[in-house]
């Protein structure tokens, strides 16, 4: 899948599902958005009363002519299992710019999170309602693929400015490595796998 231009919405209202979203795993592809909802769901109604993180996060990798771009969504069972999905976006030129793929990888984050902010999020909250005095939590996050320490990590200068984008969203709270897993460990893992060119 290509993409020319990836608009990041910070509101409710007006937002339009893009027919194109299409995700997968280790075991299923091709699912709507729709179906990741529903599995999401299921997933949570294996627990209830458990405590569960839904994190989205974004990582890139450069390969020839163009740079891949992996958005994982994972919700887990703290200490149960969990389950993920992740979707595919091909940007047809090497991204060299650090700053810039940054930026990228935390709009399509964004860009994810605003669909899932519409009604997804309140249906899982909707679940877990009925459980709350007996334990059922339920945090989100938008995990950045950076760190802090400017020793180890050279996102380190663009930190701060991407934690500000995701804490403006109002909803998702933001985390950096080494917290940051969905980006920096289950996305990362399949931006290296080779890119399958499509004729445009």
């Amino acid at each position: 899948m290509y993409i020319v231009q990836v608009t990041t919405m910070t509101r409710k209202e007006g937002m339009t599902m893009n027919p194109d979203l299409r995700f997968q795993n280790i075991t299923e592809s091709k699912l709507s958005f729709d179906e990741v909802v529903h599995r999401i769901l299921r997933f949570m109604a294996q627990d209830p009363k458990a405590h569960f993180h839904f994190a989205i996060g974004t990582d890139s990798q450069v390969h020839q002519g163009c740079t891949k771009f992996i958005t994982g969504i994972i919700i887990r069972r703290l200490g149960k299992g969990a389950w993920a999905c992740y979707r595919q976006v091909i940007v047809p030129r090497e991204l060299t710019s650090l700053k810039e793929k940054l930026t990228m990888e935390t709009s399509l984050s964004q860009e994810m999170a605003c669909y899932f902010s519409v009604d997804a999020v309140r249906r899982m909250e909707e679940q877990l309602l009925p459980y709350v005095y007996q334990g059922a939590v339920l945090e989100t996050f938008i995990d950045i693929d950076a760190g802090t320490e400017p020793f180890v990590n050279k996102t380190s200068l663009y930190v701060q400015e991407m934690v500000a984008r995701v804490e403006s969203m109002g909803m998702y709270a933001a985390r950096v490595k080494p917290d940051s897993y969905c980006a920096s460990s289950y996305a990362n893992r399949y931006t290296k796998k080779p890119v399958r060119r499509k004729v445009m």
